[in-house]
């Protein structure tokens, strides 16, 4: 028996608000189970409801786009132990001449790692280094975070691997990864511009304001460890054993002599005593010289025992170096493999190669080129994430069946024909309002395919143009507010659990910032995008 329309309508719109509610609002207090089991709970709602059957619901999960997500995500953990990130760390802080400059700097480095490196790989591994940058520089840490997120969602619009909306497109578009790249770059370019001028002129007085004292707390301490540790040359002690020459022993001399002549017994004992004395000293003499000739003796065998120890030592430490500098070229040569392996997978994908195999096919040469035991690299891998999208196509496609988003589109069509003016804009506000209430992926998902065949109507051109309007509008409408991306939560929550550098990035202050960046960027890639 067929399940009547109207109840399958309501069904579907309860899952697919189930996923929603736990998507953007994943720790609310009644049932605070997070995004990952959100979407699993949709996807069993939608099965479970009879909105789809469970063949259905496996068909719906999208394995060229599962398999292009894993494969970025191992190659970007191997590139995060080759020193990648650390290296662009480094750039932000080389040689800097200002807050501004920082600012600047904080926007490009995002915006050109994410666009190979995903935005969230990019916020998660540079949010702590640009904390650590203001408070070095002794700047608020607000316009360096605002500047971060958002730089991070425009810059990873320009590829087809920057962000996972992105990645539904490529693989529903089939548009060759050189032909999306430059069809985006020149509005990511502006864009990224644009968006740093916005924060400049936003927070211009604050970045304007007199530094107190610089504290380069680390080059002081380190300069007073050094002056602390001053060598002093080693003092060997030793005890001093006068000659028979020197003048202690003539005072000792004299001093007996002058008893001898004082005392008043007979010449012979006098003469014996002085004897006695001169036999005395002769011995003690004997002693002194025997003693010091064993002192010599062991003093050379000690220096020669020393001698041997420092022969070891020295072997030891040549080995040693030679140990240390194979460990180190090594490690060159690994790093260099993984960026060719990096660079041998972005060529693949400008020649047109399938996506999805290429990623894969680079993640495994990594692991093998590794030759060590590939589990604590595949455990950095987030699973949960692979897993939350295999619900969320269930749950997508399942709430495509239901017809409203059909209806929503069949509403608004005639409005938003992009090969007008009008109709563009309407169009990308429309993006705009359910990329922030539904979340990108899911806008993409439920619009995509039909924003396409409206456009293709009108041409191949415009179907083109369409898919790539739409990956960078639902990018950019990530930067309108705080839960509109997932690297904005990354920021905001990075930044509050960073230990001695914690601070809120409040839900208001990006939006104050969002709103103008958001209107504006979006509004340079309708223009510049062809």
């Amino acid at each position: 028996m067929a399940m009547d329309h109207t109840v399958k309508v309501i069904l579907g719109s309860i899952a697919f608000a189930t996923f929603w509610l736990l998507a953007v609002f994943p720790a609310i207090p009644f049932l605070p189970i997070g995004r990952t089991a959100g979407s699993l709970l949709g996807a069993m709602l939608m099965v479970v409801f009879r909105v789809l059957t469970p063949d259905q619901a496996y068909a719906a999960i999208d394995l060229p786009i599962l398999g292009l997500l894993f494969g970025t995500m191992v190659v970007s953990v191997y590139l995060e132990r080759a020193d990648m990130f650390k290296y662009l760390g480094k750039v932000l802080s080389w040689r800097s001449k200002g807050a501004k400059d920082l600012i600047c700097r904080v926007c490009l480095i995002s915006a050109i790692s994410s666009a190979f490196f995903t935005n969230d790989t990019s916020c998660v591994v540079l949010t702590e280094f640009v904390l650590k940058i203001a408070r070095q520089h002794n700047l608020p840490p607000r316009p360096f975070l605002l500047a971060l997120a958002s730089s991070a969602n425009i810059g990873s619009s320009a590829t087809p691997i920057g962000n996972p909306q992105n990645l539904v497109i490529a693989v529903q578009s089939k548009i060759p990864f050189g032909k999306f790249v430059v069809g985006i770059l020149p509005a990511m370019l502006v864009g990224v511009v644009v968006n740093a001028l916005i924060i400049l002129i936003l927070y211009w007085k604050l970045l304007s304001v007199q530094k107190d004292e610089e504290d380069p707390s680390s080059e002081i301490v380190a300069d007073e460890v050094v002056l602390s540790h001053r060598f002093s040359p080693a003092r060997l002690s030793h005890t001093q054993i006068p000659s028979l020459n020197s003048p202690e022993w003539e005072s000792r001399l004299d001093s007996m002599n002058a008893n001898v002549e004082t005392q008043r017994n007979p010449v012979s004992s006098k003469e014996n005593e002085i004897h006695r004395s001169h036999s005395a000293l002769t011995e003690s003499a004997r002693i002194s010289d025997a003693s010091s000739q064993k002192r010599e003796e062991g003093f050379s065998s000690k220096s020669l025992n020393s001698m041997d120890k420092q022969k070891e030592s020295a072997s030891l430490q040549s080995s040693e170096e030679k140990e240390h500098w194979s460990t180190k070229w090594r490690r060159i040569a690994w790093k260099c493999c993984v960026y060719l392996v990096t660079i041998g997978m972005l060529v693949a994908l400008l020649m047109g190669l399938n996506m999805s195999w290429t990623a894969v096919t680079a993640a495994l040469a990594l692991v093998v080129l590794d030759f060590k035991d590939a589990q604590p690299c595949l455990e950095k891998v987030s699973y949960s994430l692979l897993v939350f999208f295999c619900g969320m196509f269930m749950t997508v496609d399942g709430f495509n069946k239901t017809g409203l988003p059909s209806a929503f589109w069949d509403f608004m069509e005639p409005h938003a024909q992009i090969d007008r003016v009008s109709g563009t804009v309407v169009l990308a506000l429309v993006i705009l309002y359910l990329s922030n209430l539904a979340s990108n992926v899911p806008t993409v998902l439920l619009l995509g395919a039909r924003i396409a065949a409206s456009a293709a109507a009108i041409s191949a051109t415009e179907e083109k143009r369409a898919w790539l309007l739409l990956a960078w509008i639902s990018t950019v409408a990530g930067n309108l507010s705080l839960l509109g991306s997932a690297a904005n939560l990354i920021v905001c929550e990075q930044a509050r659990r960073t230990p001695q550098l914690s601070y809120n990035l409040s839900f208001w202050n990006h939006l104050k910032f969002g709103v103008p960046s958001t209107l504006i960027v979006t509004a340079i890639g309708l223009v510049l995008i062809k």
